[in-house]
């Protein structure tokens, strides 16, 4: 499967998130040797989208001659996407909000009904494409945190879509918290085992993963202690 993982994390190699991402594919690669190509947004030069539609009306082309042109054609190539980003204002950071927005030139002006909702129709094929959103937070919980990113992903996506969101997602880089996040990266590392074998992951298994590593009044209070 060719894969291609979309890094929002402005600290790269170091994000917190991208050792979730990073134990999702090596489950992955269990199964078969993957595909997998990383970018890391903030090194990419991406221009904002100015929403002047010029790319859906002359057959995808868009305004800015940057990056994103040969990002496109790479999703376009790619089988799946992988979004690894760590919650930013209850969304996505800004550099890959940027690449998600200037995907405008895969539709056109166009509008059709699906189901009770319009969409843009597509200017190339991406029926092939599936989508993989793995979002990590610092907060000790995952109540009315993850939600809008949530949200926004499946609508963005609403098909072929699978979400993992991880609490407390700091504590993948502190050493001494060893004890509670190598069990959680085995648990990811299962489910990136039977997305490879099922295309899907077991729900108990995203609930599990989803739940606090340690309770949240001692995460909170460990946050509190280095501020």
């Amino acid at each position: 499967m060719k894969i291609l993982v979309l890094n929002g994390s402005p600290k790269k190699e170091k994000s917190d998130t991208l050792h979730i991402t990073k134990a999702f594919l090596d489950g992955m690669n269990e199964v078969s040797a993957q595909d997998v190509h990383i970018i890391h947004t903030t090194e990419k030069h991406i221009e904002y989208c100015t929403g002047c539609f010029t790319c859906k009306r002359i057959g995808g082309t868009c305004i800015h001659n940057d990056d994103m042109r040969e990002i496109l054609d790479e999703i376009l190539e790619s089988d799946l996407l992988m979004f690894s980003f760590p919650l930013y204002c209850y969304g996505m950071p800004a550099p890959l909000k940027a690449l998600l927005d200037r995907t405008m030139p895969l539709s056109s002006l166009a509008m059709q009904k699906v189901g009770d909702r319009y969409e843009h129709v597509g200017q190339a094929d991406f029926s092939h494409l599936h989508y993989l959103m793995i979002c990590g937070c610092g907060f000790p919980n995952s109540k009315h945190n993850f939600e809008p990113a949530v949200a926004e992903f499946k609508l963005c996506f609403p098909n072929n879509h699978t979400i993992i969101t991880v609490p407390e997602s700091p504590m993948f880089n502190v050493p001494q918290a060893a004890e509670v996040t190598i069990p959680r990266l085995e648990l990811v590392k299962l489910a990136g085992k039977q997305y490879a074998q099922t295309g899907g992951i077991a729900p108990e298994l995203l609930a599990e993963i989803s739940t606090p590593m340690i309770p949240e009044d001692t995460y909170a209070a460990i946050a509190n202690a280095g501020v």
